[in-house]
């Protein structure tokens, strides 16, 4: 199998950080889109990637990429696509996927098209014109389809990569783990850094931070989709995984303060620290943010409450004032209130936009 051409979505905003992670796995002709890059690589980078990769959600392989404006147009796109060299004739191929301002609007009937197509694709590659049993490993087919342009993907990671694995439960309104990560990297977080989270919740900020700082892939303690397929050698993810257990810092020195009003929550970051590795770099305690003591040195990284209703926004807003008058710069605080900064009562020196789920948000620099 030679070059193949991968993609990864990831939150808008976050397109050049996770750039330069590629890069550093070894990605080659690397382009950007709005929520998305790809890159060129072989099957040790598919590894390296869904092991190390902090801020993707997920890593696929890019099957097709074509015009199409009728169904007949859509089935030949998928018809060319090279199925064989990842599925087999016993595998599982499902199709879905999503169309956005496009004439072919129907989901239903672009995916019945799409799996018509794939089946035929498989069945000459494999000699055979009889039923596809599909019961080998899953292999998920997904499409988007863009002002009538096609992309066609095979996802190798199957859920998400934001599960890591150590935070099985969560508080009412958690970060997500490759946000988290995203932020820290925007906030230049070094191994050195002193982080802090007056608002820990379920301890996203601060995990993702200490295994950064001890330089553990994001995704070493969990399994993926294409770990199961026949067409990816097995030795591919022993080596991936042998090379992230060699970059492990055992020595590191990292310190991380978190705290939380409520008492649940500071028991879930320290449980989620446990099952991530890293409990012993982190000091967590039960403080309501209106006692707030700095912590020396530190660097803030946050996510206060929002407020989505109007009884709760004005309880969020309350909080922003304690929040201003309390906390000290630098500090990055991703906030879905567009009228934080007034209620905070200063103006950050750096806006930049994120979304945190269907959220749309600001992250604040200080």
């Amino acid at each position: 199998m030679g070059t193949i051409r991968f993609s990864a979505p990831c939150h808008f905003g976050l397109e050049k950080v996770l750039r330069f992670e590629v890069t550093r796995i070894g990605g080659e002709d690397i382009t950007i889109t709005d929520g998305r890059v790809n890159w060129s690589g072989d099957l040790s980078t598919l590894a390296k990637a869904n092991i190390g990769l902090s801020v993707a959600e997920r890593v696929q392989i890019v099957l097709a990429e074509y015009k199409a404006a009728t169904f007949e147009e859509l089935f030949d796109g998928m018809l060319k696509a090279p199925l064989e060299e990842f599925i087999g004739k016993d595998d599982a191929f499902p199709v879905k996927g999503h169309s956005v301002n496009s004439q072919l609007t129907s989901i239903p009937a672009c995916q019945k098209i799409l799996k018509k197509a794939a089946v035929k694709r498989l069945q000459r590659a494999y000699k055979t014109e009889g039923f596809l049993p599909e019961t080998g490993s899953l292999h998920q087919i997904q499409f988007t389809i863009l002002k009538n342009q096609v992309s066609l993907y095979l996802d190798t990671s199957g859920e998400g990569l934001h599960k890591r694995g150590y935070r099985r439960n969560a508080n009412l309104a958690p970060i997500r783990e490759t946000l988290a990560a995203g932020i820290l990297d925007l906030g230049r977080m070094r191994p050195d850094t002193i982080v802090c989270d007056p608002f820990c919740g379920s301890g996203t900020f601060l995990i993702e931070a200490a295994r950064r700082a001890c330089r553990i892939a994001p995704g070493l303690d969990r399994r993926f989709q294409a770990e199961q397929w026949d067409s990816v050698p097995a030795q591919v993810w022993r080596d991936a995984r042998a090379e992230a257990l060699d970059r492990i810092d055992r020595s590191c020195a990292f310190e991380g303060y978190g705290f939380d009003c409520d008492p649940a929550a500071v028991k879930l970051t320290l449980d989620n620290a446990k099952k991530a590795g890293v409990a012993e770099h982190l000091h967590v305690e039960v403080r309501d943010v209106a006692e707030f003591q700095p912590v020396p040195d530190a660097v803030i990284f946050t996510n206060p409450p929002y407020g989505e209703r109007m009884l709760e926004q004005s309880d969020a807003r309350k909080i922003y004032r304690i929040m201003g008058k309390v906390l000290t710069s630098p500090a990055y605080i991703i906030c879905g209130d567009n009228e934080f900064e007034q209620y905070y009562g200063k103006k950050a020196a750096k806006r930049r936009k994120l979304y945190n789920g269907m959220i749309s948000c600001q992250l604040y620099c200080y």
